[in-house]
């Protein structure tokens, strides 16, 4: 493991030294010798004969990698979307001015700061995370004054958590952490674009680790109070904190009662989770006084906003691999019955389903409009955490509450299986709902430096359904799509069965097309209410066109 924790530091390190040495010779420098470091731990991972020269090398290992993602800060800190809205929040703390339900345009207008757009053919220019991060980082900012202040938080707490989850593990675990939370690279990525769910992961570290003793002979006690507060901390610095915790309280329960019985069970989990809602509600309640519909809108920004179609989950049925669907709703419902479903089983078959409680609630995610990678990967840390010091073990007296009838491995299969089919159910109405647009498409093409493209396609659209739509156009090649197109002719809704033509023009006036044999460019229609998106293929410009 030591080994394998040192071979991950060289993940992304050529590409820091090659950024370094253009612009900060000295970071490049510092790299070089961490290549050093890099070897000699290779060689005494294979040497050492003892234990504890074992463990002395895996402190070298970490402080390898410390050393290297604080090498990484330095040549990368402006942040992204995420980084640049809480360091705006930051600096509204500081001047006591309003933080949620703000409209921070200007802030995208940088190419590098990437911007949220919605179903309904906006973007969202508001601040939709809970405050922890920006008032951790608003002292920060009055120094800075830049959203390098939020990216030094972030950085900061990934560190921190690494370095507490090293010290926390078992020592044949240490190493793993090292290459988990530093060695692999993505994490740091999303430290240095000042993503606040780093600091959540930060809280949520002592918060997974040992968690089945959480309560242990009915007293919380000093840890246990301790990790509450941390629990209710993370929630309010992210809201993917919120999907872990009902999965922690139903396991902590059924642990506790498997030992204390119901009612001193139901005690200590109802302490420990308020406490929990104490420390959240301490770090909100000055933006809930201040205005609190804005600030309750703020929070569920995320989970209501209905962004734009991304990620790598099942949605990409209809966004990548067929035409659409007019009934996207139905991933969203998907995703919540698959959420519903998992705390479901957790809670029939939490001796089974225990030690994967870390992560069970981020499969959810794979069936929403909005399922990138990020969500997944962002909180792998603490899959490895439960992996090193919840086993099997600790559940195997766990309480769980017996169904009539339910007995034997294939009928309990069974049962979990059958919680989670309306989720798949949802899922497959959503990927066989057929496109809600008939699209036909004339583009306009033209020659722009010997580039190939279209300044403005004409479009004729037909309403296949029976509900009046709002189309709403882009482009996308690949995975992601363009700014929205500029509707200058056309009808802004679309009755039941009627048709129309529009004409649409890309931002800027010109859209490039790819001159590659299999790259293809397409024109999307959506519309915000209800979610539905419809594909149509863009032809390249012929040989008279060019």
């Amino acid at each position: 493991m030591t080994l394998v924790a040192t071979i991950s530091l060289f993940i992304g390190t050529r590409d820091a030294w090659t950024a370094a040495m253009e612009s900060r010779p000295a970071v490049a420098g510092a790299i070089s010798v961490c290549y050093a470091s890099i070897l000699v731990c290779a060689v005494l991972a294979l040497l050492v004969r003892t234990r504890r020269a074992l463990v002395r090398v895996d402190v070298l290992v970490l402080m390898t990698a410390v050393a290297l993602v604080a090498c990484g800060y330095l040549l990368d800190h402006a942040g992204t979307d995420e980084g640049v809205l809480t360091a705006q929040a930051a600096n509204q703390i500081l001047h006591g001015h309003p933080v949620y339900g703000q409209s921070w345009r200007w802030l995208f207008d940088s190419a590098r700061v990437g911007i949220t757009k919605t179903m309904s053919g906006g973007a969202d220019y508001t601040y939709g995370y809970p405050p922890l991060t920006a008032l951790v980082a608003a002292p920060v900012y009055a120094v800075l004054h830049s959203a390098a202040a939020v990216t030094l938080v972030t950085t900061g707490a990934l560190l921190a958590s690494s370095v507490l989850l090293w010290i926390l593990l078992p020592a044949p675990w240490r190493s793993a952490a090292t290459a988990v939370c530093l060695g692999f690279g993505f994490l740091p990525h999303y430290a240095y674009a000042g993503y606040p769910a780093i600091t959540a992961l930060a809280l949520l570290v002592p918060v997974v680790v040992r968690w089945p003793r959480t309560g242990a002979g009915g007293r919380l006690g000093g840890r246990g109070v301790l990790r509450a507060a941390c629990l209710g901390a993370a929630c309010a610095a992210q809201q993917l904190a919120w999907f872990l915790t009902p999965f922690l309280l139903i396991g902590l329960y059924a642990v506790r009662r498997g030992e204390l019985g119901p009612r001193r069970a139901l005690a200590v989990t109802a302490r420990y989770a308020a406490t929990a809602v104490f420390a959240w509600a301490a770090v909100n309640a000055y933006f809930a006084v201040q205005d609190f519909s804005t600030w309750l809108h703020g929070l569920l920004l995320p989970l209501d906003q209905k962004a734009i179609l991304h990620g790598q989950g099942l949605m990409g049925i209809s966004y990548y691999f067929t035409a659409g669907s007019s009934r996207l709703d139905y991933y969203s419902y998907g995703s919540m019955l698959l959420l519903f479903g998992l705390l479901a089983a957790t809670l029939l078959f939490v001796r089974r389903l225990g030690p994967a409680i870390t992560v069970l609630p981020w499969c959810a995610f794979y069936l929403s409009t909005r399922s990138q990678d990020g969500y997944f990967l962002m909180m792998t840390p603490l899959w490895l955490a439960a992996a090193a010091t919840a086993p099997a073990a600790a559940f195997a007296t766990a309480w769980q509450p017996r169904l009539p009838g339910v007995t034997g491995r294939r009928t309990k299969a069974a049962v979990a299986v059958g919680l989670l089919v309306p989720a798949l159910a949802c899922v497959a109405v959503a990927a066989a709902s057929p496109p809600p647009l008939r699209l036909s498409l004339a583009p306009r093409y033209a020659t722009h430096h010997s580039r190939a493209g279209v300044t403005a396609i004409d479009v004729r659209a037909v309403n296949t359904t029976g509900t009046t739509l709002a189309p709403h156009f882009a482009s996308r090649t690949g995975q992601g799509a363009s700014n929205w197109w500029t509707i200058t002719s056309g009808p802004s809704t679309l009755a039941p069965h009627a048709s129309a033509e529009y004409v649409v023009e890309p931002q800027g006036g010109f859209r490039t097309l790819p001159g590659g044999t299999h790259e293809r460019t397409y024109l999307i229609a959506v519309t915000g209410t209800p979610m539905t998106i419809t594909t149509a293929h863009i032809p390249p410009a012929g040989p008279s066109a060019r």
